[in-house]
């Protein structure tokens, strides 16, 4: 059966269906944005991160486990609701002896307990307070997937970035060899540097080579989410440079509080009262009971009989449960404590970790990166005027992929940091802030 079809994860559903928000609010993931950097054409079919989250939902076996824990909690909630049992007693004294079966005596009766202390009701309160726990257990699962999908979607967007680039470094690189070779041959410059830009295509082809086969394996790494051995498919890598703005960091830390990872420390706390007031029922003893027949062939008479057993000292016997119980659920809070300053502290390094990536994405686009494509035409211009020497025009390029580079650096940072955020506060950035869409600058513009 699918998973979203299954009746057991409607609640699942509705916070998948909820964070399915992370395609609105990282948009570069889910909608075609045409940039002016060299885009990596791709006969494969086009993947949006909300299609990769579906699918992962659908297959990935962790969540699959939570329709069986589901089905034992279900059994154990039968058992838990279930009276004491009734039992059929049949009891034969003096049926053998030196008399023979004269003085035989048969009982037949009916036996059970008498639970007190409120136990039945105690154990099924257990099992609901633990079938809450497993809803949110199960929501913290597909956080957990929602956010490992989106961080292997990512990669694959960043490394598809930096193929891009590497085909530009290796176009610009038989560009130059050509300028360099013309020059050689014109006898304007010497030898070696047509040995040095020839070693350079080289480089950057090898580079090329490199990150294709770094781009298939993320896809496949992608593709394991869902179950599939192969990454048949294709994302548009130029997407990288769209992201939303931040919201106040209070906010985010209030939105946190509703992340069920400290939401399951309320509900584990219900388990252990729950299991407190168990332990606290064994303190009242059962009774139990007895009632039946017997008949007797030395007087030919038959009777009927009666008994009840109390056990003695039962109090002093579940003080030892009644203490672990307690002791558990005050461990409990201590551990909210501890999970709460541990998130608050993941919470900002994200926060500042997105903000500085954004503030780097837009000074490298609108200032750096145009700067030095500036820089390198004009060098490359007066290169081929013989003004500049070739060392001049290598490093102005390499500047320019260096910063391009940079770019690529920032913007993945800043989509990682911001699907932690996600992650930790269990919702969605805020989708409608103004979102940035200009591209940067590519190498060939002058």
């Amino acid at each position: 059966m699918s998973f979203l079809a299954t009746p057991g994860y409607r609640c699942l559903y509705a916070t998948a269906r909820m964070l399915f928000v992370f395609a609105a609010c990282i948009p570069l993931l889910c909608v075609p944005v045409q940039t002016a950097f060299a885009q990596n054409r791709d006969a494969r079919p086009s993947i949006t991160l909300s299609e990769a989250i579906a699918r992962t939902l659908n297959h990935h076996p962790s969540l699959a486990v939570f329709e069986y824990r589901q089905q034992s909690l279900d059994g154990r909630a039968q058992t838990a609701d279930l009276r004491p049992a009734l039992n059929l007693d049949m009891e034969l004294e003096n049926f053998a002896g030196t008399d023979g079966s004269e003085n035989t005596e048969i009982t037949v009766g009916l036996s059970s307990v008498i639970e007190l202390g409120g136990k039945r009701n105690a154990r099924g309160e257990m099992v609901a307070s633990e079938r809450r726990l497993l809803n949110l257990e199960r929501e913290i699962q597909a956080l957990d997937l929602l956010g490992e999908v989106t961080r292997r979607y990512v990669q694959v967007l960043s490394v598809s970035e930096r193929v891009a680039l590497a085909k530009d470094t290796v176009q610009l690189a038989e560009g130059a060899l050509a300028s360099v070779t013309a020059r050689v041959r014109a006898g304007a410059a010497p030898t070696a540097e047509k040995l040095r830009a020839s070693a350079a295509l080289s480089r950057a082809q090898l580079q090329q080579q490199r990150l294709e086969k770094q781009l298939q394996a993320e896809r496949i790494a992608l593709a394991a989410m869902w179950g599939e051995a192969n990454g048949d498919f294709s994302v548009a890598g130029g997407q990288l440079y769209r992201m939303p703005q931040a919201d106040d960091f209070q906010n985010y830390l209030a939105r946190a509080e509703q992340n069920p990872l400290l939401m399951r420390f309320a509900s584990e706390a219900r388990v252990q009262q729950a299991q407190l007031r168990l332990a606290s029922s064994a303190a009242h003893a059962d009774v139990s009971w007895g009632l039946g027949v017997r008949q007797s062939n030395e007087t030919d008479s038959t009777s009927l009989v009666a008994g009840l057993s109390v056990p003695l000292f039962s109090g002093r016997r579940a003080r030892g449960e009644i203490a672990s119980a307690r002791a558990a659920l005050q461990g409990t809070a201590a551990r909210e404590d501890t999970a709460r300053l541990q998130l608050h502290t993941q919470l900002y390094r994200a926060y500042a970790d997105r903000a500085q990536g954004v503030q780097s994405v837009r000074r490298l686009r609108e200032e750096i990166i145009p700067t030095l494509t500036r820089a390198m035409g004009e060098t490359e211009t007066l290169y081929r005027a013989g003004r500049y020497t070739y060392q001049d025009w290598v490093a102005a390029r390499e500047e320019l992929l260096d910063a391009r580079s940079a770019l690529i650096d920032s913007a993945t940072q800043a989509l990682l940091a911001g699907a932690e955020m996600e992650q930790l506060t269990a919702a969605p950035l805020l989708a409608n802030n103004p979102v940035s869409s200009a591209a940067p600058a590519t190498v060939n513009e002058k």
